[in-house]
């Protein structure tokens, strides 16, 4: 195996371990703790599921062909609840996002890594626009997951070793 169909293999299991946890700590939490925000700067579970959903439609949707920074896209839009706007209606905008991602993941070869693309008319190579939104998404994560832990409070069930137990999962 090449190393550039490693780093594609690898870069789709480290995309799909920061969805599954966040929506292994979303799921802890009832419809309340989901839209609470801290304070007026901090988002909400629901912000950050919305935005995250919203960016990855944005630059995976026509990936190799297109501006990653779709004219669709209402990106300020994504930091708001709009009234009525439901958890699954939430979900649906996440669950959007990753199926962008993951249609555009499956398509790329080892030979598009370093092809350029656009994003907000900024050129970047395949590989660099990959390595981004991952560490775009590995923050929002950590912050759904600290949000989470914090509002299920005796409830919460670790999404890793249990604090204590590391022993036991050493070979």
């Amino acid at each position: 195996m090449d190393l550039a169909t490693e780093y594609l293999r690898d870069l789709a299991e480290r995309f799909r371990s920061l969805r599954r946890t966040s929506e292994r700590a979303a799921a802890q939490v009832s419809d309340d703790a989901f839209f609470a925000a801290p304070d007026a700067e901090t988002n909400s579970i629901a912000i950050n599921l919305k935005h995250v959903g919203g960016n990855l439609r944005s630059r995976f949707t026509d990936f190799l062909t297109t501006d990653g920074e779709k004219p669709d896209r209402d990106r300020d839009g994504e930091f708001v609840v709009a009234p009525g706007e439901t958890r699954a209606d939430i979900e649906a905008v996440w669950a959007d996002g990753w199926s962008a991602l993951e249609g555009a993941l499956a398509s790329l070869t080892p030979d598009d890594l370093l092809r350029t693309i656009h994003i907000r008319g900024e050129a970047h190579t395949v590989l660099g626009a990959l390595s981004r939104s991952l560490a775009h998404t590995a923050s929002h994560t950590g912050q759904v997951t600290l949000l989470a832990k914090h509002y299920a409070g005796d409830a919460w069930k670790t999404l890793s070793i249990p604090r204590g137990q590391s022993k036991t999962f050493r070979p």
